[in-house]
């Protein structure tokens, strides 16, 4: 009979040897960030990788923590094609709570587990300039788009990923929060997705993790897709086989590889060691999104 851990740690071999010395980057988000156990398993999972010579950076959400918040304030959110509309009042409550305790949050776990992580947000070292985002409402017949005010939301003009990259060479992980920081000082509130996406991009990153609570892109039959090209992708976007909330999703992977990350995965974080199980096993978990 074979012995079922040394048959895992094999099959990993090869992957492991293929991502030393290369960057991953990880958006962490859903479920993975709110359970406990989830949470201690993710900080494992991305201390082990730094150990055998990966690079990871991790660009973390943070939506339930700020609802949270928000609502122990009293104030409530409203929400434009899926982005928080953020006044004065609440970008304090998000960069406080993205910036403060998320971030800090994981950063400890990490360094619990072994590893050496450094929070930081978009604002520490001019990583991340952002432009105010525009949104258009639905054009009606015979009536221009209109342009609707999401308040201090913001699009990635910029990545300076020097900051990143001297602390990854020092043996740091990068943490970051999303947000950015406007040409006049201003502060942006930034879709975490958007953020891993370019970052990503800039870093010239081997992969790209988007952590969810959904399986990854699922077919007609509703079963996972385990591999998908992107000129696929985009026609299961026309024809309505994606939608919702899985729409933002694959466009920033879609970005990502454009600007050169090979691979893009999206997979489900309620899954105990997902990012170890997606990278370092020849099924993975999740669906893997690349470029014919």
């Amino acid at each position: 009979m074979k012995n079922s851990v040394a048959d895992i740690l094999i099959e990993a071999l090869p992957y492991i040897k293929r991502f030393s010395g290369k960057t991953i980057v990880v958006k962490y988000g859903g479920h993975a960030m709110v359970d406990e156990n989830l949470k201690k398993d993710f900080a494992n999972d991305i201390t082990l990788l730094k150990y055998i010579g990966v690079n990871p950076v991790v660009v973390h959400g943070g939506g339930p923590q700020i609802n949270k918040v928000l609502e122990a304030m009293g104030i409530t959110s409203t929400f434009i094609r899926g982005m928080r509309y953020t006044d004065d009042e609440t970008m304090d409550v998000v960069e406080m709570v993205l910036g403060g305790k998320v971030n800090k949050d994981i950063v400890s776990r990490i360094n619990r587990q072994g590893g050496k992580a450094v929070g930081l947000t978009g604002k520490d070292g001019m990583l991340i300039t952002a432009e105010k985002m525009t949104i258009y409402s639905q054009a009606e017949d015979n009536k221009p788009p209109e342009i609707i005010d999401p308040g201090m939301v913001g699009d990635v003009s910029h990545i300076d990923p020097d900051i990143i990259h001297t602390l990854t060479a020092k043996g740091f992980i990068p943490i970051i929060a999303p947000v950015g920081v406007g040409k006049n000082g201003e502060t942006y509130n930034i879709n975490a997705d958007i953020v891993a996406s370019k970052i990503a991009s800039a870093l010239n990153a081997e992969r790209l993790m988007l952590v969810t609570d959904v399986d990854g892109v699922l077919d007609g039959d509703k079963k996972l897709i385990s591999s998908v090209d992107a000129s696929t992708i985009k026609q299961m976007i026309n024809a309505g086989g994606i939608k919702g909330g899985m729409i933002p999703k694959v466009e920033c992977a879609l970005d990502a590889l454009k600007n050169g990350v090979e691979k893009v995965h999206i997979i489900n974080g309620k899954l105990p060691h997902a990012v170890l199980l997606e990278l370092f096993t020849d099924s993975g978990i999740g669906t893997q999104v690349f470029v014919e």
